[in-house]
């Protein structure tokens, strides 16, 4: 088995593919890459039993085979070459040798059958999407998703597919994000929750992307194939929570202002908060918003009044400062309006300006107790 191909588009590729693999692997093959080739198409997968991930490369070969090579001595060695093309020979001795312009390097390789097989969908339904669309759906999510092992469809990001829109949902039970797309849809009602890895992966891969994403799944498996790559990952097992309940419908106040004066406010008064409650206070009377935090045990303490538009009843109201400073840094409008109902009930951040035709963003954060 023998093929030719240039070095930075190999490593470009497999940098990539990397990202399947984990640091500690429970099965050594875990740790290669494995390498199809059939004629001129070679294609590399990379597996952590959970996820898949696949390439094909265009390579200048005329042979057939398939060996597992050692992901992280090609990733580092590959990093190490200018443009070139690389010669790849399977040689007898279980080695695979890679000849440059200037030298030889052997690596064992292990044997391409001991690799685990790709999950195959078993008919699947299906939708398509822009890449970038996806990347943004990922990215204004994923954030919002929890990490707690013992709640873990709260760990992944909720994919709600109808003929009407496509929606994604993330929440850890503190702060919410639902995302909504109405010039995408799918043909017929589905759901599943995706875990935070195979995202975060595909986030990487297609942001700016030109290129259009088919998603396939069934109860179990999700697959998102795209130019030539494919991931095929295993969906969370589990009922999403029935989040729509927790978003209040009346919130007669409502406060609009910039979203950077805010978030720069935000960003300076949190410095002087309780470092294990990050509380700020934020009072809100006519047009005026007055941002406060205080940290009792070192007599810190900061105070802001900035100007801001104001619909309803005067209120304070106290928020974990690390979750509105995530919300707000994620979102890129200009203006953003926080909308509240009573100072235990979550507040609702959307922005005001900046979307595309059809995208909707609701943020939902809640509320602390402030201590008076």
């Amino acid at each position: 088995m023998k093929f030719i191909v240039s070095s930075t588009y190999l490593l470009k590729q497999l940098q990539v593919l990397g990202g399947v693999i984990n640091n500690s692997n429970t099965l050594p093959i875990l740790d290669n890459f494995l390498f199809d080739l059939q004629q001129n198409k070679l294609t590399v997968s990379a597996s952590d039993l959970e996820t898949t991930m696949s390439t094909v490369l265009e390579v200048d070969s005329d042979n057939e085979g398939t060996i597992a090579v050692p992901a992280k001595l090609l990733l580092e060695t590959l990093k190490t070459f200018p443009e070139q093309p690389l010669t790849f020979v399977v040689e007898d001795n279980n080695t695979v040798e890679i000849s440059s312009n200037h030298g030889k390097y052997a690596l064992a390789y292990a044997d391409g059958a001991e690799f685990p097989k790709a999950v195959e969908l078993a008919n699947p339904s299906s939708t398509v999407i822009m890449g970038d669309i996806l990347a943004t759906a990922i990215n204004k999510t994923i954030f919002a998703a929890g990490n707690d092992d013992l709640r873990p469809v709260m760990s992944g990001v909720f994919f709600q597919f109808s003929p009407e829109h496509l929606t994604f949902v993330a929440t850890d039970a503190h702060k919410l994000v639902k995302y909504q797309r109405a010039d995408v849809t799918a043909s017929q009602v589905a759901e599943f929750i995706m875990p935070k890895k195979p995202l975060n992966l595909l986030k990487g891969i297609l942001a700016g992307s030109e290129s259009e994403v088919t998603i396939e799944y069934n109860d179990s498996n999700a697959k998102f194939s795209f130019e030539n790559t494919e991931l095929i990952c295993r969906l969370i097992d589990g009922k999403y929570p029935n989040y729509e309940a927790v978003i209040p419908k009346e919130n007669p106040n409502k406060l609009t202002i910039a979203r950077n004066q805010f978030l720069s406010s935000v960003r300076r008064v949190s410095i002087f908060s309780n470092k294990t409650t990050h509380q700020i206070r934020l009072k809100i009377a006519g047009a005026e918003l007055n941002i406060s935090a205080e940290d009792i045990d070192y007599s810190n303490k900061a105070e802001e009044r900035l100007t801001c538009s104001y619909h309803g009843d005067d209120m304070q109201i106290g928020f974990n400062s690390r979750f509105l400073t995530e919300m707000l840094n994620n979102l890129n409008s200009d203006e953003v309006s926080l909308e509240m109902s009573l100072p235990n009930r979550a507040g609702i951040l959307t922005p005001t300006d900046g979307l595309d035709e059809g995208e909707h963003v609701t943020m939902l954060v809640m509320p602390v107790m402030l201590n008076s």
